[in-house]
């Protein structure tokens, strides 16, 4: 993967390599869209934007070898150093995931991240939260109101 350099900035080498490297998959149906095998790059898009290989901070999720999961993450602060650049952290197949997820996720993930648990105790709460009242109905305009006036006449 290519690492970042303090002297070459990122954009520089995403125009370098942008035609031409190894995660890069072109089709030709579809209007010629790229896409992208980088497992740094979690939408697969072929864009500045998502590719992980050039940007200094980046989060992959890849599948594991015994199934479940590995998060990988890019540290910005070792990107002279492709040895210590990454981390990783596995969550097992058989193991279930929900309840630490929030504690372990890599520390470069800085949006909130919401689990909510499937407990019981939380549907009362949830289902109250949705307002029960309906919107109000829309006022009839125009020809509509013009018809709807003399129909309710016509019956009175």
């Amino acid at each position: 993967m290519a690492t970042v350099s303090n002297q070459i900035s990122s954009d520089l080498i995403w125009e370098i390599v942008r035609n031409n490297n190894a995660y890069v998959v072109s089709r030709r149906t579809g209007g010629g869209v790229r896409f992208s095998r980088d497992p740094l790059n979690l939408k697969n898009m072929h864009t500045r934007k998502y590719a992980g290989f050039v940007n200094e901070k980046a989060v992959g999720v890849v599948p594991n070898e015994n199934g479940g999961v590995k998060i990988l993450s890019k540290k910005a602060s070792a990107s002279q150093k492709p040895a210590a650049n990454f981390t990783s952290t596995t969550f097992h197949g058989g193991k279930s995931a929900r309840r630490p997820l929030p504690t372990r996720l890599p520390r470069t993930v800085t949006a909130p991240i919401s689990v909510r648990s499937p407990s019981s105790a939380s549907l009362p709460s949830a289902v109250l939260s949705v307002p029960s009242s309906l919107p109000p109905e829309q006022k009839l305009r125009g020809n509509k109101a013009k018809k709807a006036a003399a129909a309710t006449e016509e019956s009175s």
